[in-house]
């Protein structure tokens, strides 16, 4: 049976496609959606677990960026019983079709919507639930359904606080009576206060689609904030509706790491209660092996690591290796990298199946952060000074740095 919220049919898409180039290197060989979080999970598993456990189950998922890895991990839904003989999670890839057999990708997330629009009237919900697939938070969407039904809205725009000179990173809204919104700005180079989207839009479904192939006909479609939102606010029937509690757009590294800070410094939110748990693609792992030589303090340690040297302030993901003498502070070392005995590690991100050789060191304590890109070695000797990163598969050589590291593009990497 479809999903039905307050007596309407429910669709949800989660847009997954984007490069999320500012989260290289750790978007470099794989898909944004499909970046591990805190060892366990993937960024992707906390908006399909918000949804089902909104009782929503009608998912699609749009790709477009290296969708193989994250097609692994979806499983066909199965870990979030979404996978179903009717309904449940489908996956849409880029298509040709007979008006355009070459194939198109999308050009932002609004143009990605427009692709589907025969599919969508065929499917013919009444309420389309659109959201971003990397943003770490907490919701039930019933509760914004529900309020968006009974105000008979355009388009209801779930909306977040953060510092108001962090707001030209995002769709800045201003509402008015009633949560009204009365002013949008995409990315303002001015921001209107520090409320923003939090990418999660519940649009009525006829006036999405009227809208979507209005714009296509101009030839104005991009991304949601340009024509889209824009379009819907002028109507006078958008509003907003506040997420209470936290959240965190984890696209850019320095986000991405104080995404982490903040659980392991409780500030984030419970993850395993009964009524709402966050659910990941199950793999059987050993328990972590701690050595007697080891010490830990205030970090996270996952299945199958083994830890025999100084973890703190650090999330340690799953089969990773802290080996004797070795030193990792404030850093995240992702499923199985390896920290060899002497080695240093300090405020830095080592990607997954990375080694850091015996006596390297890689980062400062106070330092900008450091990222070693996926299965990339650091030898022995070698030094990786704060704020470098290694592309994934390189090789850094003692003395030879310089060579294989370079510093982050542009500097638009702070976080909420």
């Amino acid at each position: 049976m479809p999903t039905r919220i307050a007596g309407q049919k429910v669709l949800a898409i989660v847009l997954a496609g984007g490069k999320g180039s500012r989260l290289a290197p750790l978007t470099t060989e794989r898909a944004k959606p499909a970046v591990p979080f805190l060892g366990t999970y993937r960024l992707i598993d906390f908006t399909l677990s918000n949804l089902v456990n909104s009782g929503v189950d009608d998912v699609w998922v749009i790709e477009q960026y290296l969708p193989h890895g994250l097609n692994d991990h979806l499983s066909g839904g199965r870990p979030w019983d979404l996978d179903r003989t009717r309904g449940g999670l489908v996956v849409l890839p880029p298509f040709s079709s007979p008006e355009n057999e070459e194939g198109e990708f999308a050009q932002g997330n609004a143009h990605a919507l427009a692709q589907h629009v025969p599919l969508i009237r065929e499917f013919g919900p009444d309420v389309v639930l659109v959201l971003s697939a990397d943003h770490i938070y907490k919701l039930d969407h019933s509760g914004v359904i529900r309020e968006h039904v009974r105000r008979q809205a355009s388009v209801t725009i779930v909306t977040t606080e953060v510092k108001p000179e962090q707001a030209t990173r995002f769709g800045n809204v201003r509402t008015g009576e009633e949560g009204r919104v009365e002013e949008f700005a995409y990315k303002p180079d001015e921001p209107l206060g520090g409320t923003v989207t939090a990418e999660v839009f519940v649009y009525d479904a006829r006036i999405l689609l009227e809208t979507l192939e209005e714009l296509g006909r101009r030839g104005n479609l991009g991304d949601y904030g340009e024509e889209l939102l824009p379009a819907l606010v002028a109507r006078g029937d958008a509003y907003a509706h506040p997420l209470e509690g936290y959240w965190m757009d984890v696209g850019t590294l320095d986000a991405y790491m104080q995404t982490h800070r903040d659980f392991l410094d409780g500030q984030g939110f419970e993850l395993d209660t009964d009524d709402w748990p966050f659910i990941t693609s199950s793999i059987s792992r050993p328990p972590t092996r701690v050595e007697g030589t080891a010490r830990l303090d205030h970090s996270f340690v996952c299945g199958g690591a083994v830890i025999a040297g100084e973890v703190v302030g650090s999330v340690i993901g799953p089969n990773a290796i802290v080996e004797e003498g070795a030193v990792v502070q404030g850093s995240i070392v992702q499923p199985g990298a390896v920290v060899r005995a002497g080695a240093k590690v300090r405020h830095s991100i080592v990607d997954i199946g990375a080694t850091v050789e015996r006596g390297a060191e890689v980062g400062e304590e106070d330092g900008p952060l450091t990222v070693i890109g996926a299965r990339a070695t650091v030898e022995a000797g070698a030094r990786v000074g704060a704020g470098l990163i290694v592309e994934p598969r390189a090789t850094v050589r003692a003395g030879r740095e310089g060579e294989t590291t370079r510093p982050p593009e542009g500097d638009d990497r702070a976080g909420k």
